[in-house]
């Protein structure tokens, strides 16, 4: 879909492997879960109802939790 950034599939595996993992907060598991579908941040932040650099802020804990970062 245009304007979509996926991540690769192997990502996206590796990423749900995490979703469940205690070290995440439920917000940043429901955040991770929308990314798994494909989703973008703008359209994560609208589904949500929080803002955009929520999302980018919940993303980056979610890469440092898991050691994707």
């Amino acid at each position: 879909m245009p304007g979509k950034r996926r991540f690769p599939l192997r990502c996206r595996f590796q990423l749900a492997e995490h979703a469940t993992d205690d070290a995440l907060t439920p917000a940043e598991v429901r955040v991770l879960r929308l990314i798994a579908e494909g989703n973008a941040n703008k359209e994560i932040a609208a589904q949500l109802s929080i803002s955009e650099e929520t999302v980018k802020g919940q993303v980056r804990n979610i890469l440092s939790k898991t050691g994707r970062q």
